[in-house]
């Protein structure tokens, strides 16, 4: 198979600004053994598979980012190219004719690596060596001694990446300097090791990759220099719903469903995996992606043919910080970020502050690790941590399991950080030994880690290290806890439940409030189910599961809520048939241990079957209601509960029916469905009534610490590991048996409603486009504080009436096709109707929630997406007017491209989530803050006023941070500050975006 290169010439002047000029990312100079980027290839062709994925796992997990020497063709996980489960070709090394002038030009943009004297060999305790590494001790300066491990983690990759053109030793000194450069908020470069990627936000990454292919052939250039760099692994999880529940062959049924609706997307992701050089696909039905990641999937540290190095892996799914528990620097970024970072582009960010969460004392008896990380979530919401890393550290971190510690670093995005980082102890080193990686593994991360001063070790003095600001938390103090109903930091204490839950069903319409009159709060809707009684009243639990990356990773929990469900049905307690409850574990290990500690069979008595290796209901794909359910509900306007174990409760996020929704342990989410309401107090209240009439209450179901140690210690083995990864490379009947083209380039339908051909580079020329201002601009939408991207860009159901289910309708799809908006993100046709679709949207230019807006010109109120063609039509230009934390929630970046489409040329707004700030960059599009103390209602704006930007004409006369002025047609004027943080952002607004930016590089790229 021919070899795939990409290559780069140095950026013309008159492109890019300051050292904007590293960009050639795919022109790296070839690498001599001390490269952070040779691949690891197959010496063999007669090698098997299986004998192939034995030898990557002995090289420390040694996959390849690939060198321009040569790029394997396939590859699985830690080091094995791979293709497909069952298309595993004989690979081979290839040469190209190119290579020697690629050489040539290389040379003249980089420099050998000025740090190459720091090179220092890890021996082995039994003699040679595990390879070489940059040593950081050899710089010989005290400053390193105090920085934050994840900030020593920057600066090894600075190093080793150093060449002076994309990395330069001015990057080097800033990280080593951090305690000084930090608050100048100064813009350094980063090349993480990986990118992670799921279906609902691989899917269009894909096609975006595809598209830029077919744009680079139209520019007359090779279609084969668009390819992954880095090593992509992509992981099926957002597909599966929860069609079929209370079954015990819901697996089976709904992974049906779920191919029938999706298999044009999965032949595309499989197509994927075939033409692009260094993606993985792991097919539906395998597990959490950030649980395959943690258990599998992370590396810690990388042996890429004898040098060692940190892994580090940026996801475009939020909670790809879950792996910061293992040790890996991890965080989300937006979709066409992640594809630049494959393309070779250097992220630039700004060097974060970091936060030193200092841990004390012990989990008290009955406290989960949810329990924990809800707290967690509270502190650091209110202490703000938005762009910075949060790095935990004390006394207490040696009496939480790894398992515990992913928990609270998953939920990083929710308290607001980059990252909630664990650096690594020997309570890693030890869960790498349970989850199967090699004792010689284990021996070459502590050995590497401990030499290189990135390893925690309790029985020595601690180093003291300067953070930039503290936080202290005594895990004695922590108490159970649920949080809801509407958003995850809005922690309730247990025992303040049912006062909280009261409390909301009066309070006016908001986060803590549903606005229902005193006199009904003990309305009572009775209908019959399947011809059983039945009734519910405001705060009655409709949806209970256990579900989620956040929780069933974590054995302790899933097996804390087996125990609760055995001492239930032990006791004659049963969960009411009307309540949808579901089991969606992260990977097939959880589903092996709960069999092998009997504990499966009483949560299936209770209702909780096992319903897919999927995200499910987290993430909105809860399936419907039961008809009779959702009719009770929706004729006595009930505000319905959902319980689950998930990460989001954003309103509207769950289930279009459940108003409300809380966040629990998988213990609690037991608990809760037995009670069957949200409106009890666990404490003075029974649970239900058990054998012989008698009241069961909650202390008598709950399960205490030693019981759950010993049954997750007598459970949980490193066999069940081992066996579970070695099968999904098998892949599924369903999936194998899909047939993809051998092409390069993609054959796009036309009348496809899956996968559709952008317009992002439609009549793109070489020339950027230059900034740009806003001129006599319409308001689109003007919002309050907290949307979030599900408002901005709902992953849900498709509303019967929407333009999105017209637009299908008209093209011969039944409504029970529609699918989700999260599985329809490969079309964009079907997203720009998707945009503003939430039918929660609380927009303040209409009175009334849900996806409707006001066309100025003529007062008519229509739904946003015809609103906003209107204005294209005219020839209009628009804008968004926001309140603080916009953009908050899932990194999703159709949240940007869908403002995109629909013509949106700016959003001003008090605050910015820091990853859609950053995705709203990558399109385009201008964000904008207003000045503290100040927003739409201080200003008296109306949201009816046309709006100008006034932005200068060259993008030299621009720079990060800038204030720009705004006007109205009503004659105010105020300034606000243009959120383009790093010279790099400014960039990519001069080419119109991050993607046209990296493809005119690649087409100058000379061969």
């Amino acid at each position: 198979m021919p070899i795939h290169i990409s290559t780069s010439a140095p950026c013309s002047p008159s492109l890019l600004r300051s050292r904007l000029c590293r960009f050639p990312a795919t022109s790296k100079p070839l690498r001599s053994a001390a490269s952070s980027t040779e691949s690891f290839v197959s010496r063999s062709s007669s090698l098997s598979f299986s004998s192939q994925l034995q030898k990557a796992r002995s090289l420390s997990f040694s996959s390849g980012l690939r060198s321009f020497r040569c790029c394997p063709s396939q590859r699985w996980s830690h080091g094995v190219d791979w293709r497909s489960p069952l298309s595993l070709r004989a690979q081979a090394p290839v040469t190209s004719p190119i290579v020697d002038q690629l050489q040539k030009s290389v040379s003249t943009m980089a420099t050998e690596n000025p740090f190459k004297g720091l090179l220092t060999s890890l021996p082995k305790a039994e003699g040679g060596e595990f390879g070489k590494f940059y040593s950081l001790p050899a710089l010989n300066d005290p400053r390193i001694d105090r920085l934050p491990y994840s900030i020593r983690i920057l600066l090894e990759s600075a190093i080793r990446n150093c060449d002076e053109f994309q990395v330069t030793k001015e990057d080097v000194e800033k990280i080593i300097d951090w305690e000084n450069t930090s608050p100048k908020n100064v813009e350094i470069p980063f090349k993480p090791a990986r990118v992670l990627l799921q279906d609902f936000t691989g899917v269009p990454a894909v096609v975006d990759l595809a598209c830029m292919r077919d744009a680079m052939k139209h520019l007359g250039s090779d279609p084969k220099k668009i390819n992954p760099l880095v090593p992509v692994d992509l992981v099926v999880d957002h597909s599966v719903q929860v069609d079929v529940a209370r079954t015990e062959n819901a697996v089976q049924t709904n992974m049906e469903h779920e191919f029938r609706r999706n298999r044009e997307r999965f032949a595309f992701l499989k197509w994927g995996a075939s033409a692009f050089q260094n993606m993985l696909v792991v097919p539906p039905g395998s597990g959490i992606v950030h649980q395959v990641n943690l258990e599998y999937l992370g590396r810690v540290v990388f042996n890429t043919e004898g040098l060692l190095y940190p892994d580090s892996v940026v996801g475009t799914d939020s909670h790809t910080t879950m792996i910061d528990g293992l040790g890996v620097a991890g965080w989300g970024v937006g979709g066409i970020e992640a594809e630049a970072t494959m393309l070779g582009q250097p992220m630039s960010m700004v060097l974060p502050g970091v936060v030193g969460f200092k841990l004390s004392g012990e989990l008290r008896d009955g406290v989960t690790a949810t329990d924990l990380v809800l707290t967690v979530t509270q502190m650091l919401r209110k202490h703000g941590v938005v762009g910075k890393f949060v790095e935990f550290y004390g006394d207490g971190m040696s009496r939480l399991s790894l398992a515990d510690r992913a928990t609270i670093a998953n939920m990083s995005p929710e308290y607001g950080a980059t990252m909630g980082f664990f650096p690594v102890d020997h309570v890693t080193l030890e869960y790498l030994k349970l989850t199967g990686r090699s004792d010689d593994t284990v021996a070459m991360i502590e050995q590497y880690l401990r030499a290189n001063n990135m390893f925690v070790d309790y029985n020595e003095p601690a180093q003291e290290r300067s953070y930039s600001s503290y936080l202290q938390l005594d895990l004695a103090e922590v108490e159970p806890c649920v949080s809801g109903p509407k958003r995850p930091h809005d922690r309730v204490p247990l025992k303040d439940m049912k006062v909280d839950w009261r409390a909301c069903l009066g309070n006016p319409v908001g986060f803590k409030g549903f606005g229902i009159p005193d006199e009904e709060h003990y309305k009572v809707a009775k209908f019959s189910f399947h011809g059983q009684p039945a009734e519910l009243a405001h705060g009655s639990i409709v949806i209970a599961a256990i579900t989620s990356c956040t929780n069933t990773s974590n054995p302790s929990v899933m097996l804390g809520a087996g125990l609760v469900a055995k001492k239930a049905c032990e006791l004659g307690l049963q969960v009411k048939p009307w309540i949808k409850t579901s089991l969606a574990p992260g990977s097939g290990v959880v589903t092996k241990y709960l069999q092998r500690s009997g504990l499966q069979k009483y949560l299936d008595e209770q209702g909780f079957q096992h319903v897919g290796y999927g995200c499910t209901t987290c993430i909105g794909n809860s399936g419907e209601l039961d008809d009779s359910v959702a009719s009770a509900i929706s004729n006595n306007d009930i505000i319905a509960a959902a319980v689950l174990s998930g990460n989001r409760n954003f309103e509207g996020r769950i289930h279009p029916l459940t108003r409300a929704n809380y966040l629990a342990s998988p213990p609690l989410v037991v608990a809760y469905a037995l009670a069957g309401t949200v409106d009890i107090d666990f404490e003075k209240e029974p649970i239900g009534t058990g054998k012989g009439g008698k009241d069961v209450f909650f202390r008598d179901i709950w399960p205490s610490n030693e019981e759950i140690a010993e049954v997750v210690q007598s459970s949980v083995l490193p066999d069940m590991f081992r066996s579970t990864y070695e099968a999904i490379t098998n892949g599924n009947p369903m999936w194998n048996q899909l047939s993809i083209p051998a092409s390069i380039l993609y054959s796009w339908d036309p009348k496809s409603t899956y996968i559709h051909e952008p317009p992002y580079f439609k009549d793109m020329t070489m020339e950027p486009p230059g900034p740009h201002g806003v001129k006599n601009a319409y308001c689109l939408l003007k919002f309050g504080d907290s949307v979030t991207t599900d408002h901005i860009s709902p992953a849900g159901s498709i509303h019967k009436e929407s333009p999105a289910a017209r637009f299908l309708r008209e093209r011969g799809v039944d409504p029970k096709d529609f699918n989700s908006y999260g599985s329809r993100r490969g079309n964009d046709e079907v997203m720009a109707r998707g945009t503003f679709a939430n039918i929660r949207l609380v927009n303040r230019l209409v009175n009334e929630v849900g996806p409707m807006t006001v066309h100025i010109p003529t007062g008519e109120k229509l739904h946003v997406f015809d609103v906003a063609m209107r204005y294209m039509e005219a020839g209009e230009e628009t804008v968004v007017i926001a309140g603080a934390e916009y953009g908050s929630g899932s990194s999703r970046d159709w949240a940007a491209k869908g403002p995109k489409l629909l013509g949106v040329k700016a959003v001003i707004a008090k605050s910015f989530e820091r990853i859609h700030r950053s995705n709203l960059v990558g399109m385009g599009i201008i964000p904008l803050c207003f000045k503290p103390g100040e927003d739409a209602d201080t200003l008296g704006l109306t949201g009816r006023e046309r709006y100008t930007i006034d932005l200068p004409n060259k993008i030299s006369e621009l720079k990060p941070g800038q204030d720009v002025t705004v006007t109205t047609d009503s004659g105010k004027s105020f300034t606000c500050t243009a959120r383009f943080d790093t010279e790099v952002e400014l960039a990519y607004f001069d080419h119109g975006g991050i993607l046209p930016y990296v493809l005119r590089n690649l087409v100058d790229s000379k061969q």
